[in-house]
């Protein structure tokens, strides 16, 4: 069945077609929530808060792409998660007065050690680099729907993602890797 069909019945409250959207879209919701920094161990969270927000505003989707609106959503509903994440490591750090360190499950997640520095790479390059890098190598989308999900014009997507690149080449060369971006 196709997806605005399914958006369609959704809409009328048919709770068999808002669990096909779940199902059709959740690798793709903790897949981008991953790769723009959050953490493994927060990802299942941050994927059904996602879906709870589209739960909500189903009936005020306005039939821009499906996909477009969800990584928006998506997007918004990370943006919270590091706010408050921040917040919280902000007490602990007052409450002990020293440094926390997080431990990572990344390297489970990735096969190889390229894999894991080039994840890390991306994760520590700003937010308005790496979401657009993320959309653009990671989940195909066109320039044109990053500008869309992110309401800055393509022109600034196309200077984020250049910059993001040379970003990353800069990273690697200094750890003594290669990059190739195309």
């Amino acid at each position: 069945m196709r997806v605005d069909k399914i958006i369609g019945l959704a809409k009328q409250g048919n709770h068999d077609a808002l669990h096909d959207l779940i199902e059709s879209h959740l690798p793709i919701v903790e897949r981008f929530a991953y790769q723009i920094g959050v953490s493994a161990n927060d990802v299942e969270d941050v994927t059904q808060e996602v879906f709870i927000r589209v739960f909500r505003f189903i009936d005020q989707f306005s039939g821009k792409t499906f996909s477009t609106w969800l990584y928006t959503i998506t997007l918004n509903v990370a943006r919270d998660y590091f706010k408050k994440t921040k917040r919280e490591q902000n007490k602990i750090i007052a409450l002990f007065r020293e440094p926390t360190s997080t431990v990572s499950s990344d390297k489970e997640t990735f096969q190889n050690e390229e894999d894991a520095f080039l994840h890390k790479a991306i994760q520590d390059l700003d937010q308005k680099y790496k979401v657009p890098l993320v959309l653009y190598y990671f989940h195909d989308k066109k320039i044109q729907e990053i500008s869309q999900i992110l309401s800055i014009p393509e022109s600034t997507v196309k200077t984020r993602l250049s910059r993001a690149k040379s970003r990353l080449k800069k990273m690697i060369e200094e750890k003594g890797g290669e990059f190739d971006a195309k």
